[in-house]
């Protein structure tokens, strides 16, 4: 997996896991819990007055797209058709997008080519409450051959693009991740990043059961290092970030700290445009909101799906609105974004961390992390009771 090369030393690797494996991070002396904390903080790239990691731009300015797609589950009963589906649906979408459909000979007729191509959270595989055994048939290897089809358009097209999927990963038997997905113009894959956290409570007795990086922070931190807890991908068209975690400003924030210059919000079943704006202008950078368009077909769910007028929708560093969608059917929402001048002028978000870090430092959670490292829930119910478990030997 992309990050590997991102990993902390030995030596600190095994400070991390002693602490960790015993669950004495939060309760060892000062003078120990400082050494933990100073060997997570120094592997981590944040920016440093205003100034932060990114490599040379290939151009000024760049063309993002992001597509308003349906959702249609794949059906476990009859598994590759309905994949094979799905995906090519994707990739006609990419072509629509890019004004070259198969229909007009793969020419571009109409628009201008696409730089960046954004999709939502689950365009391939869909969304359905399997257990686990389902859920790990439809989750796919990265790379892999969908992976693989993406890539090949993206390379087609000379255009970065953008998707989320289920993902299963080298080293995590039996857990599926919630996974976005860069592919480059190469036709690799640029980067995965997993899912922050799950928002907890959302589906009353019921949970996901998607693997997260906060289900099993402890170890994901052994492997791949405190970097890529919140990644962010540093390319020729601007520093991106991808995140299918909505309500949690406090993860856009500290993404842009990091420094994202691009954040894209994906999101099925229901849109996160609202908060795509605020995002924006808080935190002083390009925000993609990207929703599912009205779905007829997906097995167990009314054609709405959660699609709606204006779900998906771009959001310039002052908030300003620069694209969306105005219907609820399958579309494009489009802009050109400056990302040269914005490099050179942009106003770097100022959080004045001496007035927080004592609360933050002292804040403890009702629901802690690392709650799969143990026994992986197998249905949402049983996520659900785990949920609740945890929250009521908090107190909650």
């Amino acid at each position: 997996m992309t990050g590997k090369n991102r990993e902390i030393d030995r030596a600190k690797r095994a400070l991390i896991a002693s602490a960790g494996a015993l669950g004495l991070a939060g309760a060892l002396p000062a003078a120990r819990s400082e050494q933990i904390a100073s060997a997570q903080s120094s592997t981590v790239s944040v920016a440093q007055k205003g100034r932060y990691e990114m490599v040379a731009l290939r151009q000024e300015s760049i063309n993002v797209t992001a597509i308003q797609s349906r959702v249609r589950a794949v059906d476990v009963r009859n598994l590759k058709p309905t994949l094979k589906a799905n995906l090519d649906h994707v990739l006609r979408v990419i072509d629509i997008a890019q004004g070259t459909p198969e229909e007009w000979g793969g020419e571009r007729l109409w628009g201008s080519k696409q730089d960046l191509i954004c999709l939502h959270e689950f365009p391939i595989q869909g969304f359905q409450p399997w257990n686990r055994t389902d859920l790990h048939k439809v989750a796919f290897d990265l790379p892999g051959p969908e992976s693989e089809a993406v890539g090949a358009k993206a390379r087609e097209h000379g255009c970065y693009i953008a998707f989320g999927c289920y993902a299963r990963v080298e080293g995590w038997p039996r857990h599926v991740v919630n996974m976005s997905v860069i592919m480059g113009p190469d036709g690799g894959i640029v980067d995965t990043q997993w899912k922050a956290r799950n928002i907890l409570g959302l589906f009353g007795d019921s949970a996901l059961i998607g693997t997260t990086v906060y289900d099993v922070l402890d170890r994901y931190v052994e492997m791949y290092g405190w970097d890529r807890v919140l990644p962010i991908a540093r390319t020729d068209i601007g520093n991106l970030a991808m995140t299918a975690v909505g309500m949690e400003p406090l993860l856009y924030q500290c993404l842009a700290l990091k420094g994202a210059e691009i954040l894209i919000m994906t999101v099925t079943g229901g849109s996160n445009a609202e908060s795509v704006q605020s995002t924006a202008r808080y935190n002083r950078l390009y925000s993609i909101g990207v929703g599912n368009s009205v779905s007829p077909g997906n097995l167990g769910f009314l054609e709405s799906a959660g699609g709606k007028d204006a779900g998906t929708v771009i959001a310039g560093p002052d908030g300003s609105l620069l694209a969306e969608t105005d219907n609820h059917h399958e579309d494009t929402a489009s802009t050109r974004i400056p990302i040269g001048d914005f490099r050179r002028t942009r106003r770097f978000p100022e959080v004045p961390m001496a007035l927080f870090r004592s609360v933050m430092n002292q804040y403890e959670p009702r629901f802690g992390p690392n709650n799969f490292l143990g026994e992986l829930p197998e249905t949402y119910k049983d996520a659900g009771a785990l949920v609740k478990s945890r929250l009521q030997r908090a107190g909650g």
